[in-house]
């Protein structure tokens, strides 16, 4: 499960990535660390049709579980048949990119937590989690401080462990739309077409570029 990545490229990398009309992030600075619940920027396609680049809080409310409280926000998404997922993902309208350079997964093996940090190369080029978003009315954020009102919230996919990932995470690897034909597959296609992008990245395509750190600013390997 990734609960943790960075997005350390220009907003105008990003637009330009992906094509993006507009942008209405304000001026973002590089996030070296976006956690669950947090503000981070998102591509989707607006209620106008407009690509745009907009700030949305990571994290679906959870399913409602008769007996359980869980207040959690869901970040990532595994089981894609889930009636909590599909209204969101058969619709192209509903799916997203999220940029990211790298992202962590701990590493338990040993004695203590290592947080390892994964990009495709030590310049951490650009990438996108396959994303979900939607729109939710409530109270999020901590008791210290609140958010309260309509929240844009996003959520991205999930896979099995990819070679490179698996020796630190066996359990899952985030799915990853490194070209522009997964990128508009995933943003377009019915979701009979969509759906085959749930599968890890090959062998090879990332690789581990900063440990011992809850944040990856790209200065290099075993932050602190």
């Amino acid at each position: 499960m990734c609960n943790l990545y960075s997005i350390t490229k220009s907003q105008q990398a990003v637009r330009d990535l992906v094509k993006a009309i507009r942008d209405v992030t304000g001026n973002l600075p590089p996030l070296p660390s976006v956690f669950p619940d947090k503000l981070a920027p998102v591509v989707r396609t607006a209620p106008d049709g407009v690509r745009e680049l907009v700030m949305m809080r990571w994290g679906f409310p959870p399913p409602i579980i008769p007996g359980e409280k869980t207040t959690r926000p869901v970040t990532n998404i595994r089981n894609t048949n889930s009636r909590h997922w599909s209204p969101w993902l058969k619709k192209p309208e509903h799916r997203c990119l999220v940029p990211v350079t790298s992202f962590a997964e701990p590493d338990n093996r040993g004695p203590k937590c290592i947080w390892t940090w994964f990009a495709q190369d030590e310049s951490r080029p650009l990438m996108f989690f396959a994303g979900v978003w939607r729109s939710w009315q409530g109270t999020r954020g901590t008791k210290a401080d609140p958010a309260t009102g309509e929240h844009l919230l996003f959520s991205f996919l999930t896979t099995d462990a990819n070679p490179d990932v698996k020796p630190v995470h066996s359990k899952a690897t985030p799915v990853l739309l490194l070209d522009e034909g997964s990128r508009e597959m995933w943003m377009h296609a019915e979701w009979g077409m969509a759906r085959e992008l749930q599968r890890p990245p090959p062998g090879g395509a990332l690789r581990i570029v900063a440990t011992n750190s809850k944040q990856d600013s790209g200065n290099g390997l075993h932050e602190v």
